[in-house]
């Protein structure tokens, strides 16, 4: 067997329904499909049998977890000379395995890993968040195929390959509760191996479906860039310090315009109630206020009304420009929160990793 698709599944047998349903497509066909249930309370057996006369597909059911270790619970059952993990919320294009095969014949490779879009079938919301994972303006996702990132990319989870005596050199995923794919991106290249980026090998990500989950998604991303960082020092680049900075930034701009209101309210009362302030002291005062306002508000409507535009135009909607505003200030913010949140705890407190967010441990 040439490949082994790994995908790990959490009470999500709809998104497991159309995943394969997508597979089923394939124009490369020398490949099998090894489905992990991690303890869910809504199995997808049901789902996974209405395709076993249609694809190599190998199910399993095992207590919960998390995505890391049923993964290496899935690569351990599979057999393809190379392992290729998804998660469960993508669908393949018919050409995806192709994409991979064509790339590995012209130029062998260790790992790899490819991009994501947004399906046309997703909902506004959906498009909205692709976006601000992907977009420059966010720092966020993976930001395209451009060759200078192609001879040292670090794969996520959602796409991602790797040789199958690579992935056992390693000991697969580590048991990191965020991060697990990056940790295990980094440990590719810390034993010397090569992994690339291949820009044709997408896949449309579905991510959340809602702002809310979205923001639990990137906050704990946050805290992964602070674990990683105490694994890994080096790892720590000034990107993963740019949405902790907007964060304060936002959080200061946000103080200034309520002091601003506050000084203005004060000198209306003022002028209202005959204070013995000087009238123009008070005018003054309303003056600065209203400039301070403007300064406060400027840079987040400036920010807006950038990514509204980006956002429209490459979607070709204006609704979804719109949604993508929030969804940038959640991303950035998320992020930046989770960042500080776990700087804060494990680099003062000095908590480990573990006892550090127990209640944000997810299934």
């Amino acid at each position: 067997m040439r490949y082994s698709f790994v995908i790990p599944v959490y009470n999500r047998p709809d998104e497991v329904d159309e995943l394969l349903e997508s597979l089923t497509h394939q124009t490369f066909t020398d490949f099998e499909v090894v489905v992990v249930e991690d303890g869910s309370s809504i199995p997808c057996q049901h789902i996974v049998d209405k395709y076993t006369d249609r694809l190599s597909l190998h199910y399993f059911n095992k207590p919960n977890s998390g995505p890391g270790q049923t993964r290496n619970y899935g690569v351990e059952r599979s057999t393809g000379e190379y392992v290729i993990v998804l998660d469960s919320d993508c669908i393949i294009p018919p050409e995806y395995l192709q994409a991979v095969e064509d790339e590995l014949t012209h130029e062998p490779s260790d790992a790899f890993g490819g991009p994501d879009r947004a399906h046309s079938s997703f909902t506004p919301v959906q498009k909205a968040i692709n976006y601000a994972m992907t977009s420059f303006f966010t720092t966020g996702g993976i930001r395209g195929g451009s060759k200078k990132k192609m001879d040292k990319f670090y794969p996520r989870s959602f796409n991602m390959g790797i040789k199958r005596d690579v992935y056992q050199s390693l000991d697969g995923f580590s048991k990191m509760r965020f991060g697990e794919d990056i940790d295990f991106s980094i440990r590719i290249f810390k034993g010397g191996y090569r992994c690339r980026l291949f820009p044709e090998a997408w896949v449309w990500h579905k991510r959340r479906t809602d702002l809310k989950k979205f923001f639990k998604q990137v906050h704990n991303s946050g805290i992964a860039r602070i674990n990683l960082y105490k694994k890994y020092p080096e790892s720590l680049k000034l990107v993963h310090m740019l949405p902790a900075i907007f964060t304060v930034g936002v959080g200061l701009l946000l103080l200034l315009f309520i002091f601003s209101l506050g000084l203005i309210a004060s000198n209306v009362y003022g002028i209202m109630s005959n204070a013995v302030t000087p009238l123009d002291m008070l005018y003054v005062g309303i003056f600065i206020g209203v400039v301070a306002i403007v300064c406060s508000l400027a840079p987040l409507l400036l920010f807006s009304l950038l990514i509204c535009i980006d956002s429209s135009i490459r979607n070709h909607s204006l609704w979804i420009g719109m949604l993508s505003v929030p969804a940038s200030f959640i991303q950035l913010t998320g992020y930046g929160t989770g960042f500080l949140r776990a700087w804060w705890k494990r680099c003062i407190l000095g908590k480990d990793e573990f006892s550090a967010f127990e209640k944000n441990f997810y299934k």
